[in-house]
């Protein structure tokens, strides 16, 4: 039995959220979400379709729209989305179970209904539509989708045909996929191709997936390694990969990662207090999960005016552990090496690698049970404290120094306004 998936797309989502939140028609309305508390250099979250009609690109900075053209800021409000994408999941389980359905992003999911149309006497395109009439009557959010008999042809469907379809809607086969999009440019409208890629194929003379499928492969994998191998697959319509794959997946590793692009420039020493405040809160998030590290890393990127890219660093701690005590002055130490202290620092990333569950945790003959059991009564506190009362409840003296941004923070969703 050929299978059959759906790719439903909510279209120039958070824009969408704001139109139908102040009664506008999302489709025609000229709006961008952007924080107008930022300067214009400001990066747009979502750019309305009537704007894009324009030649407005989506993920544009505020200073590259048009003067000419009159439009509405909204400032972003990620919960607003966030409960909006919960509602429209709620509605994609009145069709679909959630094992069968996969979330992309907040704005983008994947089903396979294979085994639903026969209940449903509808064809995958027909329950699609169906689908996105009720995203829409519940919720004045229009959908694209794309419909295919692997994932990466609905996804194609759903991009490259539905979105420049006034149906909002694509379907694909193998067969219509090289009839349809074997000649189609640019090459990196495709998914998992992007405009590095495209350029490298562009210098030897490929532009179009049928270039690919029917260039030397010997040539393809030097240049890319075993990633050429699903390019390859994929410029004849091809993916192994099912639904079912996804939901079985479990990584080999775990980690935890936290990224911050800091409003100014940060002196050597401002910064510290950044790495600090980030270290201590990825350490309650770990704890929280019930996991322990043994190994930590950090990247430091500098002003663009410095000309430096990033600066790299990690340690291996030699044991499992969730305790600060240790892990802090790892962090500082990596911190101390690493970082420049006469370039301006712009971007911090630490991650927390290697993670296994607590009962992993190790002891040496040195290790104070006592002080490590206090520890830990402590921070399970704070986290208790800060999930009833907010994030802000509970604070160190660093977090209330004048460069500290974790206040700020804890009050945003992904860097934006709640």
């Amino acid at each position: 039995m050929k299978r059959q998936y759906i790719a439903i797309d909510l279209k120039s989502f958070y824009a969408s959220v704001e139109c139908v939140e102040r009664g506008l028609d999302a489709l025609s309305a000229k709006l961008v979400v952007a924080d107008p508390e930022r300067t214009d250099k400001t990066i747009c979250l979502a750019v309305s379709p009537a704007l894009k009609k324009l030649g407005v690109k989506n993920r544009c900075r505020v200073f590259e729209i048009p003067k000419n053209i009159d439009y509405i800021m909204a400032p972003p409000r990620m919960q607003l989305y966030i409960d909006y994408s919960t509602k429209i999941y709620s509605v994609y389980l009145q069709f679909v179970s959630s094992d069968d359905i996969h979330p992309y992003s907040i704005d983008e999911v994947f089903m396979d209904v294979t085994h639903y149309l026969s209940m449903y006497g509808l064809s995958a395109r027909e329950l699609a539509v169906k689908i996105m009439d009720k995203v829409y009557k519940e919720t004045g959010i229009t959908a694209t989708a794309g419909v295919g008999t692997n994932l990466y042809l609905a996804k194609i469907a759903m991009d490259i045909i539905a979105k420049h379809d006034d149906s909002h809607i694509g379907e694909l086969t193998e067969n219509s996929y090289i009839l349809k999009l074997w000649n189609h440019q640019p090459l990196d409208d495709f998914w998992m191709i992007g405009g590095r890629t495209a350029s490298k194929l562009a210098n030897i003379g490929i532009f179009t997936m049928r270039d690919i499928a029917k260039a030397d492969s010997e040539v393809l994998y030097r240049m890319f390694g075993i990633d050429a191998e699903l390019m390859i697959d994929h410029a004849w319509g091809r993916e192994t990969t099912t639904m079912q794959d996804i939901k079985n997946y479990r990584p080999k590793s775990n980690s935890l990662s936290s990224g911050q692009v800091l409003f100014s420039d940060y002196s050597f020493e401002e910064a510290l207090i950044i790495v600090k405040e980030m270290t201590d809160n990825l350490c309650l998030r770990m704890i929280k999960a019930g996991f322990m590290t043994d190994n930590i890393s950090l990247s430091v990127g500098y002003s663009r005016s410095a000309g430096i890219g990033v600066s790299r660093g990690s340690c291996n701690i030699g044991f499992h552990t969730g305790s600060l005590d240790v892990i802090f002055p790892c962090m500082t130490g990596i911190y101390e090496d690493i970082a420049l202290r006469d370039v301006p620092i712009r971007r911090i990333s630490i991650s927390f690698n290697d993670l296994k569950r607590k009962v992993y945790e190790q002891y040496n003959l040195f290790t104070d049970y006592e002080k490590r059991e206090k520890e830990q009564n402590l921070k399970e506190a704070v986290i208790y404290l800060k999930g009833k009362y907010g994030k802000n409840a509970v604070l160190r003296g660093m977090n209330l120094q004048e460069k500290a941004t974790m206040r700020d923070r804890n009050m945003q969703i992904g860097g934006h306004k709640k």
